[in-house]
């Protein structure tokens, strides 16, 4: 979530135009920056800060602009800014937990051309891949995808298939994932670091487009039929000891459940798990947001059994506002 600079990437790791079959320059007009200004005392404020920027997708033709979500979540004002130097308001739309997703609308026409969405099925690891972000095309970096596996984050998070990009961009939130066809494929999210066939990479994750479709179903209905998730507010790392609770949400559902930071997290409604996305998944499983959930844990090498009432986390966030 960085700010917008005077950098360029070198001409050999930008896009040209012999590289890819579609209007570079036009492609990179349909990214924005984006900045999003949080209250001081939002939920999400000691993690994420208050004062938050990174790149908007636009995919409408009304000014329907997608970034990711950890951007705009309880923002109080959201601004975006065009590539020729025009600055809108834009409102919040949602912010979808289980996609990583955020949608805001602009608030007075942009002027811009709508990026084609693709699909993530599209593309394969080994592909050439463009990432763009805000800045034109000294922003926008050939790139490699070099994964497409299931990832799961701490923060009670699993997609079943992400795209892992090389190499990184530095300004990855919300930046565009390309295909050779100019259409979007994918929505940055994180800058990642591991091995890839004995060798560190650097490069970015991005959340697959094709988990839009059914939020935008969802701003046409107005509104989302679908029951939230249970929720628990634990952070939780896969460790050698198993699956240590690094972190507790301030007056969370575990919190007041007294799961501790240190405990090992075993079995959910009394049936072991084994990695991070068994655990969320197991914990989704047991019934829609408010639901109790029965956790086995260890703490101090003895056995602690604890039932924690689940919660809708958009209930501890602040909703968004005109003003």
């Amino acid at each position: 979530m960085t700010e917008t600079s005077g950098w360029a990437f070198p001409d050999a790791y930008q896009p040209q135009a012999d590289d890819v079959a579609f209007d570079i320059d036009r492609v990179t007009s349909s990214v924005v920056r984006l900045k999003a200004e949080v209250p001081d005392d939002a939920f999400t404020a000691p993690m994420l800060g208050t004062e938050r920027a990174g790149n908007g997708i636009v995919i409408g033709d009304t000014g329907l602009v997608l970034t990711i979500g950890y951007l705009v979540t309880e923002a109080q004002s959201i601004w975006l800014t065009t590539e020729k130097g025009g600055v809108v308001p834009a409102y919040p739309l949602l912010y979808d937990f289980a996609s990583g997703f955020g949608l805001v609308q602009a608030m007075a026409p942009l002027g811009l051309p709508a990026l084609p969405l693709g699909s993530a099925v599209d593309v394969d690891a080994g592909d050439e891949i463009v990432v763009v972000g805000f800045g034109g095309r000294p922003h926008a970096l050939k790139a490699q995808l070099f994964a497409k596996r299931e990832f799961a984050g701490y923060w009670e998070y699993v997609l079943d298939e992400a795209l892992f990009t090389t190499p990184a961009h530095p300004e990855w939130s919300g930046a565009a994932l390309v295909d050779r066809r100019g259409r979007l494929v994918g929505v940055g999210s994180l800058f990642v670091q591991e091995q890839h066939d004995d060798e560190a990479v650097q490069g970015n994750m991005f959340v697959p487009i094709d988990l839009v479709s059914p939020l935008l179903a969802d701003v046409a209905a107005g509104g989302s039929a679908r029951p939230a998730r249970p929720w628990l507010g634990l952070y939780a790392a896969d460790e050698t000891e198993g699956l240590v609770v690094n972190g507790i949400a301030r007056a969370a559902p575990a919190d007041r459940a007294g799961v501790k930071p240190g405990d090992v997290v075993v079995a959910v409604g009394g049936v072991p798990v084994q990695g991070l996305a068994e655990l969320f998944r197991s914990v989704w499983r047991t019934g829609p947001a408010g639901a109790p959930v029965d956790l086995t844990l260890m703490r101090d090498g003895k056995r602690v059994d604890v039932q924690v009432q689940s919660a809708d986390r958009a209930s501890f966030l602040k909703k968004p506002s005109l003003q």
